[in-house]
């Protein structure tokens, strides 16, 4: 008889993909709230769909920024994160950073950006109470692949729910975002030449093509208002604010 704990035939049904990202909703065991699924080469991680992936509250807290939240509140705003919330803050960003991925690769774009605003959130909190500048920038480097992340996802909630045009105008607001982040750390010459921004530039212009769109009024306004054609902006702004 073959042991319930062996899930060798749950992976010989479900193969492995070094290439891309699979994953995939499950239903839960009597009648309980779906699971969510993500193959890795050696077996599968299976996380919860609402609070921590693991399904732990920290402290009886529904995550462990919640947690923290409320030792701010206790400890003020001099306090600093230990070594052991160090470790539990790096516990959480990468169970998040998992559930965030496989959301993605099934196209549950709400989900998307909700773990990816607990992240941003989880990350200016770090960088609040961080033990030290080197700490704080082993975390901020990939502050802009969490936005990466959530631009697409609210581009293509837009698409589905609204307009190519408001896409469009998610990912111009995405692009904006992760320019001042390299404007912020002095950055900015590296800006054009970043792969995220290539990529999040190439669905903008991929959508262009695909649904026949020019420039949205907020690009037209830009212009406008680089252009110095004031009037241009004027009229433009009028168009918004009907719109």
């Amino acid at each position: 008889m073959t042991d319930s704990r062996n899930i060798s035939d749950i992976l010989e049904n479900w193969d492995y993909d070094s290439q891309s990202i699979r994953a995939r909703l499950v239903s839960g065991q009597n009648g309980n709230t779906d699971v969510l699924q993500m193959r890795i080469e050696m077996g599968i991680i299976q996380m919860e769909i609402e609070g921590r992936p693991d399904g732990y509250r920290p402290e009886g807290f529904a995550t462990y920024l919640d947690y923290l939240l409320q030792e701010e509140i206790a400890h003020g705003d001099d306090w600093t994160l230990s070594d052991e919330h160090c470790i539990e803050v790096d516990r959480e960003f990468m169970q998040f950073y998992q559930r965030r991925i496989s959301w993605l690769s099934i196209k549950e774009y709400d989900n998307v950006m909700r773990d990816a605003d607990h992240t941003l959130a989880l990350m200016d909190f770090c960088k609040r109470h961080s033990p030290d500048d080197g700490w704080t920038i082993v975390h901020e480097q990939y502050r802009p692949f969490v936005l990466f992340h959530r631009t697409q996802a609210a581009a293509y909630h837009q698409l589905n729910e609204t307009t190519p045009q408001a896409a469009i105008e998610c990912i111009n607001d995405g692009l904006g975002a992760i320019r001042n982040l390299f404007t912020e750390h002095n950055l900015e010459e590296h800006f054009e030449e970043d792969e995220l921004v290539t990529q999040l530039r190439d669905i903008r212009e991929s959508l262009r093509t695909e649904y026949s769109v020019g420039k949205t009024l907020h690009e037209q306004l830009a212009e406008a208002i680089a252009s110095e054609q004031y009037e241009r902006a004027a009229e433009i702004r009028d168009q918004l604010s009907k719109s």
